[in-house]
């Protein structure tokens, strides 16, 4: 009978990630992953250049040669939290304090050139 027992790693700790099954979209796959004192239900999806990192973990699967379905997790790089989001909609904004002033001493205060 084949050992499935997680193996371990430099650390002494196992993590180990089990596939059952793809994501909705076909993308991904959904996975079981062991640690010690926890088990996570969650997704692997692959890197894809210029696609920002959400939350989560960068990890390289290794498979276990005696299962399949079975894979060593080795962490390659911790993403801390989202991605920053702009704190309003539309263009970024770029006047500075120098150019509105100016627009006022030439248009005056709440004109507008469009008008």
């Amino acid at each position: 009978m084949p050992d499935h027992a997680p193996q371990k790693n430099d650390s002494g700790d196992f993590d180990v990630v089990m596939i059952h099954g793809r994501t909705p979209d076909g993308e991904g796959a959904r996975v079981l992953r062991a640690r010690p004192g926890r088990v996570d239900a969650g997704e692997v999806r692959p890197v894809r250049e210029g696609k920002p990192l959400a939350v989560g973990e960068v990890v390289r699967l290794e498979p276990r040669k005696d299962a399949p379905a079975l894979f060593d997790v080795k962490v390659e790089h911790v993403v801390e939290g989202p991605p920053a989001t702009p704190s309003h909609g539309g263009p970024a904004q770029v006047a500075t304090s120098q150019y509105r002033e100016s627009w006022e001493r030439t248009f005056g205060r709440g004109s507008s050139a469009l008008k």
